[in-house]
């Protein structure tokens, strides 16, 4: 009997003990950090350029936009990844929607998906092998009227 109280006792602790963690644990807001620029071009003629942050390593590319309730118009997120092959993107824990654009390794547009929404974790495959992605806000690829093919440049700055 006594072994079966210090059981319940100890269940009861860590289960406690827990619940205060969890209470402990908040998710606050991710403040935007420019790291690059990037230029969007059709033909020679500048579309636009934006300030964007840089998802290189295995954690910032698999946290990405996450968490976030808004971001600039001018902001992006640019993704780098060592190898050209076919990429896939989802939504989950992402609260804004997106336009994605898969960028290939002499960055060129090659696809793009736009208006993901918010929190769906359906993968959004890049439909070609593509070595770079640039996320912005849902409805500016139309809004710039973004077309494969046009190019992009991109300058890190920190």
């Amino acid at each position: 009997m006594r072994k079966y109280v210090i059981v319940v006792l100890l269940t009861l602790l860590a289960l406690a003990c827990k619940e205060k963690a969890t209470q402990a644990i908040k998710t606050e807001e991710i403040a935007f950090t420019k790291e690059g620029e990037v230029q969007i071009f059709k033909a020679d003629s500048l579309l636009v350029k934006l300030d964007v942050e840089v998802a290189a390593t295995d954690y910032e590319t698999q946290t990405g936009l996450m968490y976030r309730s808004s971001m600039a118009e001018k902001n992006g997120m640019i993704f780098l990844f060592d190898d050209v092959r076919m990429h896939s993107f989802y939504m989950k824990n992402t609260q804004i929607p997106l336009d994605i654009i898969f960028i290939d390794e002499n960055w060129r547009i090659a696809s793009f998906q736009e208006n993901a929404q918010p929190f769906n974790e359906t993968g959004l495959s890049s439909q070609v092998p593509i070595q770079y992605v640039l996320e912005v806000n849902a409805g500016l690829a139309e809004k710039w009227l973004l077309e494969v093919g046009d190019s992009i440049a991109f300058k890190k700055t920190n």
